[in-house]
C-alpha cells in the first residue's frame, strides 16, 4: 500500500510543478473553460483536430495539485487520439475516481488517481480538466 501512494504522490508532484503541455494553442480548432466554484479551480482546454484526430492538446489555468496534475496527464493521454476514442477514456477516468471498480485498460499513469475516489471533495478537481475538454469537443 506504501508503494502505491508513493508512487501516487509522486506522480501528482511532478505534474503539478512541471505541468505537461501547459501552454496555450494559438489556433485552437477547439476551446472550452472549467471552473470549480467550490474551491476555485479554473482551467481552460485548448484542442487541435484534424481529420478526427487530437494533433494537440493543452490547458492554462490554476488550481490545487490535483487539478493541475490531472490536466497534464490527461493531456499526454490524448494527444495523438482519436476523437473517438475520447469519450471512453472520459468514462474510464471518471468510473476510476467515483467508483470502486478495476482500473481500466488504457489510462496509462491516470490510473495512479484511483485513490481520489477516497475524498469525495477532490473528485471535481481531478475531473475539471476532463469535463473542460469533453465541453470543448461538443461545441465543435
Amino acid at each position: 500500500m506504501n508503494d502505491l501512494r508513493d508512487l501516487y504522490q509522486e506522480v501528482i508532484l511532478d505534474h503539478n510543478k512541471r505541468p505537461r503541455n501547459f501552454r496555450i494553442i494559438s489556433q485552437p480548432t477547439h476551446k472550452a473553460d472549467g471552473i470549480n466554484p467550490l474551491c476555485g479551480d479554473q482551467v481552460s482546454v485548448y484542442l487541435d483536430i484534424r481529420e478526427g484526430v487530437i494533433k494537440d492538446i493543452a490547458f492554462q489555468g490554476a488550481g490545487c495539485a490535483i487539478s493541475s496534475a490531472s490536466a497534464s496527464l490527461m493531456t499526454e493521454l490524448l494527444k495523438g487520439k482519436d476523437v473517438n476514442e475520447v469519450e471512453y477514456l472520459f468514462n474510464s477516468f471518471h468510473s476510476v475516481v467515483t467508483t470502486d471498480c478495476d482500473c481500466p485498460k488504457g489510462l496509462g499513469k491516470l490510473s495512479v488517481l484511483a485513490g481520489i475516489r477516497d475524498y469525495p471533495s477532490r473528485i471535481k478537481c481531478a475531473t475539471l480538466a476532463w469535463h473542460a475538454m469533453r465541453a470543448a469537443l461538443e461545441r465543435s
